[in-house]
């Protein structure tokens, strides 16, 4: 029986690289604390078996030592204060995919001629906040005005992504790794992460997330993309402290796109019963309970403690409300973009991407499924 001579060293690395604790694997591997030990050597077929367990590319195991796994973007998470030392293979597999995505768009943006998009890159973190908002407003088409046309803040956050494709944003809102339901990506790593480029400008969003944060979230990687950076954040809704300074002008301008501050002083009622200024106020600018009590703490209105206690009992809310079940292709088109997905339909219909490609970048493996998919987007 052929053994496969791997280092008992990056067997444990891989085990933890997924946070995974020996007893979590004893069922599917029996000999793991062996093999780990260096007692035992596992068959070609149980590291490949293990190899997929635990996410992580087969050849790694045979390095001679750990290799060290950088993020290829700007990593603006913190813990405690501090840096995030190890991402999750869930969270480098995320990026990597987007990434894919990303530079198809890319090429075809150029093979069918379209435009750069000019307000990527137009700011500096030396712009003032407000002047970013205005403008993000204007391009968007996203100010009071227009959402006075939803009916509630969910039907606001759904217009808000329409309206960021729409400018030339592909919009990805994702729970999982690509369509692996098994595979959760959890929103105390990250919440969200802007790639910026003049021709695919794309935004990721942690759909593990409260509904409700992740409008807070969007908002705050557009402004990344007005920055023209691209950079991974566990900033949400939530005031955290931050020592980068594009994080706290990012903030700074997802705030006030969300919530203006002097037409929140014109609604604010100090007399009025917190519970109902948030419900009232919410309804005025279209956003959930969780932005107004952020945008009331930044500018004063309330405490800390009065934050605090409101906070927990939103979140708490919002948490029982739970997610549903949601359409098949309605969640394929926020997880990929829809533009994205219209894009590659049209690239594959033609004869120019091939169906394997377009398969894999969907996470589907039937054709009956992408027709059905290209007729969602008006193809076809």
């Amino acid at each position: 029986m052929l053994r496969a001579p791997v280092h008992p060293t990056l067997l444990r690395w891989a085990r933890q690289r997924a946070g995974l604790g020996v007893a979590d694997l004893l069922s599917r591997f029996p000999k793991l604390d062996a093999w780990e030990q260096g007692e035992e050597q596992p068959t070609l077929r149980q590291l490949e078996h293990f190899a997929q367990t635990v996410h992580v590319p087969v050849g790694y195991l045979f390095l001679p030592t750990p290799p060290e796994e950088r993020l290829p973007i700007s990593d603006f998470r913190t813990l405690a204060g501090q840096g995030v030392l190890r991402p999750s293979p869930n969270l480098l597999d995320t990026i990597h995919a987007c990434q894919e995505k990303q530079a198809w768009y890319r090429e075809f943006a150029q093979h069918t001629k379209q435009a750069e998009i000019e307000f990527v890159g137009s700011a500096t973190i030396h712009t003032p906040p407000e002047a970013v908002a205005l403008q993000m407003s204007r391009t968007l088409e996203f100010g009071l005005e227009e959402r006075r046309t939803c009916r509630n803040w969910e039907e606001s956050l759904r217009y808000f992504c329409v309206q960021a494709e729409q400018a030339g944003v592909l919009v990805m809102v994702n729970g999982v790794v690509g369509s692996n339901n098994n595979r959760k990506l959890d929103p105390e790593e990250f919440r969200g992460f802007s790639l910026s480029d003049r021709l695919a400008p794309l935004v990721f969003i942690n759909g593990n997330d409260t509904k409700a944060a992740r409008m807070f979230t969007l908002a705050h990687e557009l402004a990344h993309l007005w920055l023209g950076t691209s950079a991974l954040s566990d900033m949400g809704a939530a005031p955290r402290q931050s020592k980068r300074r594009e994080e706290v002008w990012c903030n700074k301008v997802a705030a006030e796109f969300l919530v203006q501050a002097e037409a929140l002083a014109r609604e604010f009622d100090a007399n009025e019963p917190l519970d109902q200024a948030l419900k009232r106020i919410g309804n005025i600018f279209k956003v959930s309970s969780l932005v107004v009590l952020r945008r009331l703490l930044d500018t004063g209105k309330i405490d800390q403690g009065r934050f605090d206690a409101a906070w927990g009992a939103e979140i708490g809310r919002f948490r029982r409300g739970g997610s549903g079940g949601g359409n098949f292709y309605k969640t394929t088109m926020a997880r990929a973009s829809r533009r994205f997905i219209r894009a590659l339909a049209e690239s594959t219909l033609e004869g120019q991407t091939l169906y394997r490609d377009a398969f894999r970048m969907l996470g589907i493996s039937k054709t009956e499924t992408f027709i059905n998919i290209a007729r969602e987007v008006g193809l076809q």
